[in-house]
């Protein structure tokens, strides 16, 4: 049970109802605090919608950061997204061996990632030989953005298990399909 009350928009000021456009649980709770919702909103857009870093990419960073950390909200909630945005179950499936160092049929740039976010979310930062391969490939602007997607969800992920952030019944699916380990 969250630690928050969960609000709708007629809890909110005018000015403040966008804020709930997309009335997840998540939202929900951080509007008790409307323009800190708004400033976590305003990076998470950048991320999905802003950035030029390949989606399909992007969502599989996130979805490493969610397995780690064990966030039934997270993990969830970014397999549906991740569909949404090119992650096939194959993909779900070989994040989840690749974590385990079984071998996977990811490509070469799908496990540099992964390991990226691995390193971020147990390390506290991206290791120089990473960071200099994934530099290498996708420069400088994609490099940021991914590093900064990476920190921004392993942030989420603490938020979510502080303010114990219920997931929805819609997202339960995921959960059964892709259980986190214990």
């Amino acid at each position: 049970m969250a630690r928050v009350p969960y609000l709708d928009p007629s809890d909110l000021s005018e000015a403040d109802q966008d804020l709930l456009k997309r009335p997840i649980s998540l939202h929900r709770a951080l509007v008790n605090s409307p323009n800190a919702a708004r400033a976590f909103s305003g990076l998470g857009t950048y991320i999905r919608y802003g950035s030029k870093l390949d989606p399909r990419l992007r969502e599989l960073a996130i979805l490493q950061v969610g397995w780690l950390a064990r966030s039934p909200y997270e993990w969830s909630h970014h397999v549906k997204i991740g569909h949404d945005f090119g992650v096939s179950d194959e993909d779900v499936q070989a994040l989840i061996d690749d974590t385990a160092g079984k071998p996977t049929g990811l490509d070469d740039l799908s496990r540099l990632v992964l390991q990226s976010a691995r390193e971020i979310t147990v390390g506290g930062e991206m290791e120089g030989a990473t960071f200099e391969k994934l530099q290498a490939i996708l420069g400088n602007e994609l490099v940021v953005d991914l590093t900064l997607t990476i920190a921004f969800y392993n942030a989420v992920v603490r938020v979510l298990g502080t303010l114990k952030i219920d997931v929805e019944p819609s997202y339960m699916p995921y959960l059964e399909r892709w259980p986190l380990p214990a």
